[in-house]
């Protein structure tokens, strides 16, 4: 699942995207703690600055899309949640929980 800025997001200030990040962070780590997040994390030095970050579910895309919709920085519009299946060979990864 790849995290993006929607075209039209909200504008906030400092203080209200401190608080948003705060949650959004507290959400994924909600999620990792009960299994359901392998990995995630943000992207850097990209070139495309409206894609954020990148998630790894071990739950079908239904259900990730249905946690992903609860995340506050979505809820906020400030990002959105672009959910596919990511196909590797099998084997070639291995995450810790």
């Amino acid at each position: 699942m790849v995290l993006r800025r929607p075209a039209d997001a909200p504008s906030f200030t400092e203080e209200e995207l401190d608080e948003l990040q705060e949650l959004h962070l507290a959400h994924l780590d909600g999620l990792r703690d009960r299994g359901l997040l392998l990995a995630n994390g943000p992207f850097a030095h990209q070139d495309d600055e409206m894609l954020r970050g990148f998630c790894v579910f071990a739950v079908p895309r239904e259900e990730a899309r249905r946690l992903m919709a609860e995340d506050p920085m979505v809820r906020a519009r400030r990002l959105e949640a672009v959910v596919a299946a990511w196909l590797a060979p099998e084997g070639d990864l291995a995450f810790r929980r």
